[in-house]
């Protein structure tokens, strides 16, 4: 039977199935934990209808899928707009020169994101002391994508992740409390940080250019940022260019956690 040749596997399939399942765990990844992943769940299980339909000869039904498959790319690219650019992103950030960095990108096992020794607690109290005396602290956490591209608008730095540091960055006096922080496998490597504003108009208007800033760079990254307000004093977790709503700092703590794992 004609439909049982693909148990006739070559060496171009096993590549192929490999490029496909590399290529599906990435945008995986970039839609994860975002309204993004429901929709790319969909159009895989509409996309497995479809191969289905056609490897069973149903012309009828595999002729209307596939068409709507086929219109619906230029809607697709509308939908997905935000995890396009993240994925060119980190395509373009990716330092091929340098094989560890290569090799890095492409190990599957690897846990993601920040160390697990990273010192969240220290990060989430030190906020908490900022917050009590209204100085304002824009931390960004670097993950997977690369973020060479805003690090260099600053000070490079190479300090282990404290209290005493990051309350002593921000303070008023301070020449590095201006701009953000990047903290990066539990060090601080750079300080005065220009972001990317975001152009988003439903942000409320009581929130200014740091929490702009800070969804500006986790729409176009996949890091993660943390905002204390000048004003009010709050405290604000911003993932995938949303505010993430949580109860008190024990449950921001595990939810950042969480997010790096």
């Amino acid at each position: 039977m004609d439909f049982l040749n693909f148990i006739d596997f070559k060496i171009t399939d096993i590549i192929d199935i490999i490029l496909v399942a590399v290529l599906l765990y990435y945008i995986y990844k970039l839609v994860r934990g975002s309204v993004a992943i429901n929709i790319f769940i969909g159009i895989v299980i509409v996309w497995a209808f479809w191969k289905l339909t056609e490897l069973l000869d149903m012309k009828m039904i595999s002729s209307m899928v596939g068409g709507f498959m086929q219109v619906g790319l230029i809607a697709l690219i509308i939908v997905f707009q935000q995890e396009i650019r993240k994925f060119l992103l980190m395509i373009g950030s990716t330092n091929f020169a340098n094989k560890r960095n290569f090799i890095k990108h492409f190990k599957f096992l690897r846990q993601e994101g920040l160390s697990t020794d990273a010192n969240i607690d220290a990060i989430v109290r030190a906020c908490e002391k900022m917050a009590s005396t209204r100085t304002g602290a824009i931390i960004v956490l670097e993950r997977n994508n690369s973020l060479d591209f805003v690090k260099s608008s600053g000070d490079t730095m190479n300090a282990e992740v404290n209290l005493p540091i990051l309350e002593s960055i921000f303070y008023k006096n301070s020449p590095l409390h201006d701009g953000a922080t990047v903290i990066k496998d539990n060090h601080i490597v750079a300080t005065r940080v220009i972001l990317p504003i975001t152009n988003e108009r439903k942000i409320p208007l009581r929130f200014g250019l740091r929490h702009r800033a800070a969804v500006g760079i986790t729409e176009k990254t996949d890091a993660l940022a943390l905002v204390v307000s000048e004003e009010t004093g709050d405290i604000s977790y911003i993932k995938n260019g949303e505010f993430v709503i949580y109860n008190d700092l024990t449950e921001l703590a595990e939810t950042i956690k969480q997010d790096l794992i």
